[in-house]
């Protein structure tokens, strides 16, 4: 696990020392450069020291110097590949680094390199034979990869911050991005915050020619909901064994590790699934687990963590906060959140990482489980929906929707007038749309009255609509879980889990995402995955023969945090944001009538926050 930068064409070694210098959060063990001054290339790469410990620093090169590389991340059937790559006459100097099986599986395979590896990882390959820069992304986008190619330089670096160390990096505010910003909640890729920084997609490899410096792009896989042609007589029981069986391996493919390793539970059917297949794969004790709970009984989770770790004789690790307290952290967590993204859940996870911290240096984590599988409340609301849709007559939904705004707001956890105020914005637009309305901080007209300029649906939400229209699967269930999965997924919580446990220099793995789980699950009918209400239908049959039914069937609460009610005290932040300019009328109305207790605008002053953060910290 480690932070990459570099850059060929202009630009001097120092700066390549300020890109590495503000990575130096991802990786605290090392660090390690290569300048060539023929070609201009400039590598850069801070390691956290995970796998191989001895022998894993980069740039790591093959035997003649000719292809080197810097990764960010973990390949979890490097041994596998190793294994091949020697039975094909290659000879590896290493123990068993999984960086060195890039080097030589590029030797063998080239672009298709990617293909064939199973983990999470951002990485950059230099091929000098060929005069070529060649870089890729995991499947979903769990590492991140920045960068800009112009005429004179093609920059790139894990993080945003890193890579505006550069001067030669454009730093002017793309209007577009920031719409989408505050239509979404996050900025998805292949855009950044920035006009001319990009961000790879998951899925997707690059290339560049050192000596014209063109580019190219090209994914090489993309999730889609492809079901089975034809449903066995015993599809259920089938499938379970098979779900319980790749998700036992794909526990056991992350428990590999150097250095001391953990669990994050919250007690939820993911992270306990995760921590039951790990006690079947060592001694029950030495899976350790971590967990935070709150003094707010709305937003604590702990007593349900607990009884995990009981179930499963883990060594559990638990801390509980007053959230009012943690509050104070909010300042601190922005400023190194790097490109804006409005989750507020990032406070609660970043304590947790701060806590296992202490103990681990890499961690477990159920992420991907509620995508793959239908976990999420809006797929509860997709029948109503439709019912909603024949019967109520559209110039009547600005009716219901003021009707419902006249609600008391509540303050807690997941409150009952904050989902049907949600549910009832989201039915305001086409299918195609309804998904990124019900999740966003604003509405593109709410948008248009805060900078001024008009805001069109089509284009704020295209990529949305455009996963929407071009699926594959036409049911409502499969089209929503596209969305889930290769939008929300990946610019939101990977993108969140990820900055909060590099703050701190935590490795977290992702044993939902595993290539083999993941394709297995997409072609799941979603018949299995939603049933009569039920989320998580087929996950929840193959976990009752391993996990205890009250955890499996338990109300979700989610990783929330009151923010309803911090807004009303914390400080309005300064305006920093100048091109475009907001209303400041509109923006002051906004705090007012949140403070007062009129409405609740949490998600569009967390994004503004967050916003206002990140260009205090440029």
């Amino acid at each position: 696990m480690c932070g990459i930068a570099g850059f060929v064409g202009s630009g001097e070694p120092a700066d390549l020392a300020r890109m590495s210098a503000a990575l130096a959060r991802r990786g605290p063990d090392g660090a390690g450069s290569w300048i060539d001054p023929a070609t201009r290339v400039h590598l850069a790469q801070r390691r956290l020291a995970v796998i191989d410990l001895a022998t894993g620093d980069q740039p790591m090169w093959n035997e003649d110097g000719q292809v080197g590389v810097v990764f960010n991340g973990e390949i979890y059937n490097h041994a596998e590949l190793r294994r091949e790559l020697c039975a094909r006459g290659h000879r590896f100097r290493s123990h068993h680094s999984d960086t060195e099986v890039l080097v030589h599986g590029y030797e063998e395979w080239g672009s298709e390199l990617p293909l064939r590896l199973n983990g999470m990882f951002a990485l950059v390959i230099i091929d000098r034979a060929r005069g070529k820069l060649f870089a890729a992304r995991d499947r979903f986008g769990k590492k991140p990869f920045y960068y800009t190619a112009t005429r004179e330089l093609f920059a790139f670096a894990s993080e945003l911050t890193a890579l505006l160390e550069h001067p030669g990096v454009p730093r002017a505010i793309d209007p577009l991005a920031l719409d989408k910003y505050f239509a979404y909640g996050f900025i998805p890729a292949p855009i950044s915050l920035y006009r001319g920084i990009h961000k790879l997609p998951g899925g997707c490899w690059l290339e560049l020619d050192l000596a014209s410096g063109a580019t190219r792009t090209q994914a090489y896989w993309k999730f889609a909901i492809e079901p089975f042609d034809s449903i066995p007589a015993n599809a259920e029981r089938d499938w379970c064994e098979q779900l319980r069986s790749l998700l036992s391996q794909a526990v056991k493919r992350r428990l590999i590790s150097d250095v001391p390793l953990g669990i994050f539970l919250s007690g939820g059917i993911d992270s306990t699934a995760i921590l039951a297949f790990a006690a079947q794969h060592r001694p029950a004790r030495q899976n350790r687990t971590f967990s935070i709970g709150f003094s707010e009984p709305s937003f604590d989770e702990s007593a349900f963590a607990r009884q995990a770790a009981q179930a499963f004789d883990s060594d559990h690790h638990e801390q509980i906060l007053d959230l009012d307290a943690a509050v104070q952290l909010i300042p601190g967590v922005l400023a190194m959140l790097d490109e804006p993204m409005a989750d507020s859940s990032i406070i609660p996870t970043y304590l947790l990482s701060r806590f296992a911290r202490e103990s681990v240096t890499v961690a477990l984590g159920g992420d991907g489980g509620d995508e793959l599988f239908a976990g999420y409340d809006p797929f509860k609301a997709l029948a109503p929906a439709g019912w909603y849709e024949r019967l109520v007559p559209r110039p009547l939904h600005a009716g219901m929707r003021a009707l419902v705004a006249r609600l008391p707001v509540s303050e807690r956890n997941q409150s009952f007038d904050f989902r049907i105020k949600r549910a009832l914005r989201g039915l305001s637009y086409p299918a195609a749309a309804r998904n990124p309305a019900w999740l966003g901080p604003l509405e593109p007209g709410e948008i248009s009255a805060l900078f001024g300029h008009p805001v069109r649906t089509e284009e704020v939400f295209e990529e949305a609509i455009l996963a929407w229209e071009g699926a594959n699967a036409r049911h409502p269930v499969d089209r929503t879980l596209e969305f889930y999965t290769r939008f929300y997924l990946q610019d939101d919580i990977l993108t969140k889990v990820d900055r909060a446990s590099m703050m701190v220099s935590l490795e977290v793995r992702a044993p939902f995402l595993d290539n083999d789980l993941a394709d297995f699950a997409r072609r799941i009918p979603h018949q299995y995955k939603f049933r009569n209400g039920q989320t998580k239908y087929l996950l929840k049959k193959a976990l009752e023969p391993v996990l205890p039914h009250s955890i499996i069937y338990r109300k979700k609460k989610g990783f929330g945090v009151p923010l309803t009610r911090w807004l009303k005290h914390l400080p309005e932040p300064p305006t920093l944001l100048q091109n475009p300019r907001p209303d400041p009328a509109w923006l002051a109305r906004q705090w007012q009538e949140h403070k007062s207790g009129k409405a609740d605008h949490r998600l569009f002053l967390w994004a503004w926050m967050v916003l206002q953060a990140h260009l205090g910290a440029r």
